[in-house]
């Protein structure tokens, strides 16, 4: 039987795969043809593939998945970490034996990926892994990392700054937070009750989400909050405004709210991944993995992921 980790055998491959738009109960694992790398691209040999809510969201069903230039059949996941084993004509920086990290639109879980080099979006690159930053870490950067920047970009945090951040424990809120304090600001987190310890060790002031937030954040700063992110839906959004925050350091990523910028991790700005990553290997931010599952598991990762009550990030091993 097959391992763990042990390269898959020449010419054959497995892949996360479906035919239907739809839930968890449409992933399967296939066996399939080895991608094989042309000109300017090169092969990864994938190790972890780390989930995002987009990854699940936009499988769907097929109104979303068209939005994002999906058809059937489709793979599954976005965030690889891997080593380059094949490199086509014309790719330069990289070699076999290359550790990177990066993002493969949907189809990312996979024994092997091929990504343009040309290409250089998050739906098809590849960057160097740092020594010192393991591959499930590696995994999950490229999507919750730039969505994270981007959302701070936004609100253009400083040291002056009180940012209330709706969805601190989740899988971009563990970026947000740190990279919030990194810049220097106070950063007030919502999350449930059993979460608080969870936030105090990203560095955020946890707050209760749901009715009567923005009373109990004007308790935790009276002086006032100056900024605010939600990476959830609304709610942070009301209670921002409710405290007084103008709308144009205001932002969200899940939410559409009038007069209030939405950020995605397209309008990250170059370098901005990166730079998270060197911030990883020099031990300044962490990123905590809630649970990692076997390929052959798949299934239960995304449920756990779609559930929205996961602290950091879900990875797949393969």
């Amino acid at each position: 039987m097959r391992q763990q980790n042990d390269p898959p055998p020449a010419g054959s491959s497995r892949a996360v795969r479906l035919d239907s738009f739809g839930g968890p109960e449409v992933l399967d694992l296939r066996e399939v043809p080895a991608p094989q790398a042309g000109p300017g691209q090169l092969r990864v040999r994938v190790t972890a593939a780390g989930l995002n809510p987009m990854d699940w969201i936009m499988t769907a069903d097929a109104e979303t998945a068209a939005r994002f230039g999906l058809s059937l059949p489709a793979g599954f996941g976005t965030d690889y970490a891997g080593v380059v084993d094949q490199v086509g004509d014309g790719v330069t920086g990289f070699a076999p034996g290359d550790r990177v990290f990066g993002g493969a639109l949907s189809r990312a879980v996979a024994d092997f990926v091929v990504i343009n080099q040309a290409e250089g979006t998050a739906a098809d690159e590849a960057h160097h892994t740092p020594d010192g930053v393991d591959d499930r870490t590696a995994a999950t950067l490229t999507i919750a990392g730039r969505t994270a920047s981007a959302a701070l970009a936004v609100v253009g945090l400083g040291p002056d700054d009180t940012v209330l951040i709706g969805g601190a424990g989740g899988g971009v809120g563990v970026f947000a937070v740190q990279l919030a304090r990194i810049a220097g600001a106070r950063v007030i987190g919502t999350g449930s009750a059993s979460s608080a310890d969870f936030l105090r060790g990203l560095g955020a002031e946890p707050v209760a989400y749901g009715d009567g937030l923005a009373d109990r954040v004007r308790a935790l700063a009276p002086g006032g909050v100056t900024a605010a992110i939600d990476l959830y839906g609304e709610e942070t959004v009301h209670a921002a405004r409710k405290l007084g925050v103008p709308d144009g350091r205001v932002c969200t990523i899940a939410a559409r709210v009038d007069g209030v910028t939405a950020a995605n991790g397209a309008d990250a700005a170059p370098g901005a991944l990166e730079e998270i990553a060197r911030l990883v290997a020099a031990g300044r931010l962490r990123v905590p993995v809630a649970e990692s599952f076997p390929v052959e598991r798949v299934r239960q990762a995304v449920e756990l992921q779609a559930g929205r009550h996961v602290r950091g990030k879900v990875v797949i091993d393969l």
